[in-house]
């Protein structure tokens, strides 16, 4: 990852100095223009040329070709940067030394073309081989006023001009060198901070989408400008950035006016015109735009979550109040079958058969009451429905001789991820309703297999032909203690819809009629 990291660095700089190249020669091929141009139609007007006039031209026309050339070549990198860039500073100093030899010399002030030409290899190359470029440039004028001296009039003083000029050329090279490690390291990091900074908004963004809260972000003019999907669930909003806070909800739009008058920070609740609560908290920011945070929290989880919280510490009281009530249970069954037994009179042993009948109802709400508490240590496996189904119904059979006439299997089979004791209770439950309820005639009940609706899931359904349920009574059937048997104790399908949950599985009620249809919805996949 480091390795990548580097990598991408050393690309990235190594971009950054071919486009620097470019500029140079950019710059390279305006002075060979301006050159050719001043010494074609000015020429007599200005001090270009003046010893040797076809000899600058000539040179300004080549200069131009080779300026030319070079950015061609430059575009296509047949070669390596520092030869490419060594190739232009030789071109630049031959040509500009032979202008200047054609002009008059160093007193025609070309020679500070060439402290360019030095002080820009040196940037543009970041510092390498400055000194020699500075080196070439000081040879370069040194032969061209000795050349001037053997074939031209010269003034030794000139020697001493060039001598000051080649000095500011290693002075050149030695501060573009520095300047030039500057700004590297300074590019550098640049990059880094970008890249860091760029993470962490991808990062931030990351976070905020997960959210399980609501993010609005609101510039200094209403418009939103960044949110999350739980966001737009939560106002029932499908508008998208950049619209106004009125296009995500009108009611907070209004209430977002009158915060922005006040505090850095609001938190109050908002009622939405579809009834769902929130509590939205309004943080201003002290940046130039007068960007918001607007959190919003939706009340009815967070209920939600308390009533599970309470209901969890409350089965767990209920779970141990139970096992404590079975024993004296016990006890006043047992004294109740005794006395019945020992006493003869007929009106203690109705009393006692009365105390013995209350005490076993107690005695199975108390065992459902603790089956409940059991619903956290689910510990699912893989079962084959048909093997499974065939144990259970012959354990059924046992308590009820009806089982094996009055029920009727599917042919399907299918495997699913079921806790099997929590299976075995939630059938007991579900198919003890169904045989209450259904008719006397053969396949009263029926047990289904299919596969489901989605992928890597499977449905059992329990069907009876009794009366069914009654639309009133739909929304209660899964209440705790709700009963409309007599005998019941109205936890059944309470605790088979929560051992369901604790397996990963859905049991609902079907409204098909004319009887009752349950359906089982579970992880798993059909057999092949």
């Amino acid at each position: 990852m480091n390795g990548g990291f580097l990598a991408s660095q050393e690309n990235d700089a190594i971009e950054s100095f071919w486009r620097s190249l470019r500029y140079f020669s950019i710059y390279r091929l305006s002075i060979a223009t301006l050159f050719l141009f001043a010494a074609l139609f000015f020429g007599d007007a200005i001090s270009l040329g003046t010893q040797d006039p076809p000899l600058f031209n000539r040179a300004a026309g080549v200069y131009l070709l080779l300026a030319v050339v070079l950015l061609v070549a430059l575009r296509r990198r047949p070669l390596t940067f520092n030869l490419q860039l060594s190739g232009q500073v030789v071109v630049d100093i031959v040509a500009l030394t032979v202008m200047m030899f054609a002009s008059g010399g160093q007193k025609s002030g070309i020679a500070a073309l060439l402290l360019v030409v030095v002080a820009a290899a040196g940037l543009v190359g970041q510092g390498r081989m400055t000194l020699f470029y500075a080196a070439l440039a000081s040879v370069a004028m040194l032969l061209e006023e000795s050349w001037r001296a053997l074939t031209r009039e010269a003034d030794p003083a000139d020697f001493v001009r060039t001598g000051i000029i080649c000095i500011a050329f290693f002075g050149t090279a030695i501060i573009a060198r520095l300047l030039a490690r500057r700004v590297v390291a300074n590019e550098m990091l640049a990059r880094e901070r970008g890249r860091e900074l760029n993470d962490q908004l991808r990062i931030s963004q990351r976070i905020i989408q997960d959210m399980e809260d609501g993010v609005l972000v609101v510039d200094g003019d209403g418009r939103v400008s960044l949110f999350n999907p739980r966001a737009a669930f939560l106002l029932d909003s499908a508008a998208a950035e950049r619209s106004d806070l009125a296009a995500f909800s009108r009611e907070l739009a209004d209430r977002y006016r009158d915060w922005s008058r006040q505090s850095l920070e609001v938190v109050e609740m908002l009622r939405l015109a579809g009834g769902r609560l929130l509590r939205v908290r309004c943080v201003r920011s002290v940046d130039a735009g007068g960007h918001a945070l607007v959190y919003l929290e939706d009340m009815e989880r967070v209920q939600a979550q308390a009533q599970q919280l309470k209901l969890a510490a409350l089965g767990r009281l209920t779970a141990n109040m139970a096992h404590e009530i079975r024993n004296p249970l016990a006890a006043i069954s047992h004294a109740a079958e005794l006395l019945a037994e020992v006493d003869g009179d007929p009106l203690h042993q109705r009393l006692g058969r009365i105390i013995h009948d209350n005490t076993q109802r107690l005695n199975r709400l108390v065992t459902e009451v603790l089956e409940l508490g059991r619903r956290d240590r689910a510990q699912p496996e893989t079962l084959r429905w048909r093997k499974f189904l065939t144990g259970f119904l012959d354990e059924l059979a046992l308590h009820d001789p009806t089982v094996d006439r009055r029920i009727s299997v599917g042919d399907a089979d299918v495997e699913l991820r079921f806790d099997r004791a929590h299976l075995y209770r939630v059938l007991w439950n579900l198919l003890g309703n169904a045989l209450r309820h259904a008719s006397e005639r053969d396949g009263a009940v029926r047990i289904e297999a299919r596969p489901g609706a989605a992928a890597q899931t499977v449905e059992l359904h329990v069907i009876d032909d009794g009366p069914g349920i009654e639309e009133a009574q739909r929304n209660q059937v899964f209440e705790p203690f709700f009963t409309t048997h007599g005998a019941g104790t109205g936890l059944g399908l309470y605790i088979a819809r929560e051992l369901c949950e604790a397996s990963g599985a859905s049991l609902e009620l079907i409204e098909e009629g004319p009887g009752a249809h349950f359906r089982i919805s579970a992880v798993g996949a059909p057999c092949r």
